[in-house]
């Protein structure tokens, strides 16, 4: 079960020209924007990736107007995030100082989601897939790149899951301002 205190959210490629090629893509920049919101009032830290930006575009206006503003945005131009030394030395410094949970969403799920949750978990960490914040173009590719996820050790959540999950409680002080962001 998530704990947000060993929480961080990993945002992968959720990028103009992606979310437009994608059937859900919009619906999927939302969804991760909520989860955003919430990791910045409960001060999850948050790794935003983009994948080659000049051809693809930037995070979604809607997406990083949610991102807390101490979260970190690195460019990359693998399919694993991991194999990016930027990505690599941030989250290597969160292992660091305790963080085992990582809550992971983005476009295409079948590559470079699958690909940095494959890595995420061979160092050690328990992955969250965010299924409701992933889109890949084709809904094959999707369905299969969730199965091979769980296949490999993700744990397959969605937004509504992982928000309860680090509220714990109604009586968490946070808890009001949390539960707007899914009303």
């Amino acid at each position: 079960m998530l704990n947000r205190e060993n929480s961080v959210l990993v945002i992968i490629d959720i990028q103009e020209r992606l979310v437009l090629a994608s059937k859900y893509g919009a619906e999927v920049s939302a969804n991760m924007s909520k989860l955003a919101k919430a990791a910045d009032i409960l001060n999850i830290p948050t790794i935003v990736t983009e994948q080659y930006p000049q051809g693809l575009g930037s995070t979604t206006p809607e997406l990083k107007n949610s991102l807390p503003l101490n979260s970190f945005t690195t460019e990359k131009s693998s399919f694993s995030a991991m194999l990016e030394p930027a990505f690599a030395e941030k989250i290597n410094l969160l292992k660091e100082a305790g963080k085992t949970q990582i809550v992971l969403g983005g476009i295409e799920t079948h590559i470079c989601v699958l690909q940095t949750a494959c890595d995420l978990i061979k160092e050690g960490f328990d992955v969250y897939i965010i299924k409701d914040a992933c889109a890949s173009r084709n809904k094959k590719e999707y369905k299969t790149g969730l199965e091979l996820l769980k296949q490999y050790g993700a744990k397959i959540s969605c937004v509504e899951i992982a928000l309860f999950e680090w509220l714990k409680t109604s009586k968490h002080p946070n808890f009001r301002e949390v539960q707007t962001l899914i009303k």
